[in-house]
């Protein structure tokens, strides 16, 4: 048995990778075998290996087995901009049917798979393709990122029902201090703990360049087991 989490955030730019990444030293740390994985990534640059993203392989460092990079990023798209036109710039269908080919793989060696998305939850992966038919595919749970900044509290509200609305679960949720700026970052907290219909599975301090074991220590990811055994 293997289990499947899908981050997701309450826009782009609020940390999905970084807490994606916490996520996997957090669940390697309860010694399960856990991998990463960014279905869709814009944004790549031309290496001898091929095209290669950042926030991917900052997963598949992350990951323990090591897997291999097209399974994990199965679409690496070269422009950096929202996956659909990257897609079409690039000559490339985005197929479902080939995306949990890449997940069936690594999670036929990994007892949990952290499964990342792009910007925010209704953010489509490409043409007629949206986030919540993967989620839907694999049978994964949700995580939310919320960025904690002014106008997290809609935001945040706003993506549980839509993830609730789709026919997903959302799992928990994760506090990331975006702007350090912003002095009322605990007050707002209270307020999420009281609107999300979720547990919050953390808060992780700003460090826009942090490392994820360290983050991993401020995460609690008991909450995601639904039973007792080790594939939950």
């Amino acid at each position: 048995m293997s289990w499947s989490c899908f981050v997701t955030g309450t826009d782009t730019g609020i940390g999905k990778t970084f807490a994606s990444v916490a996520l996997l030293h957090g669940l390697r740390a309860r010694g399960l075998r856990a991998l990463g994985m960014k279905p869709v990534a814009s944004g790549c640059v031309r290496t001898d290996a091929g095209w290669r993203n950042e926030d991917a392989l900052a997963l598949l460092a992350a990951s323990e087995p090591a897997p291999a990079y097209a399974d994990v990023n199965p679409f690496a798209l070269p422009a950096a901009t929202a996956p659909q036109l990257a897609a079409r710039e690039a000559g490339i269908a985005v197929d479902l049917a080939a995306l949990l080919a890449a997940h069936a793989r690594l999670s036929a060696t990994a007892q949990a798979t952290v499964v990342e998305g792009v910007g925010g939850w209704a953010a489509p992966l490409a043409d007629g393709l949206d986030q919540c038919a993967l989620v839907r595919a694999l049978d994964a749970d949700v995580v939310l990122v919320v960025g904690l900044r002014l106008g997290c509290l809609s935001h945040a509200r706003l993506t549980a029902r839509a993830v609730e609305a789709d026919g997903c679960r959302l799992a928990g949720w994760i506090g990331n201090r975006v702007d350090p700026s912003f002095d009322r970052a605990d007050d707002y907290l209270d307020l999420l703990r009281d609107a999300l219909p979720a547990p919050c599975l953390g808060v992780l301090a700003h460090a826009p360049t942090g490392d994820g074991a360290i983050a991993a220590e401020e995460l609690d990811v008991a909450p995601l087991w639904r039973t007792g055994d080790q594939s939950r």
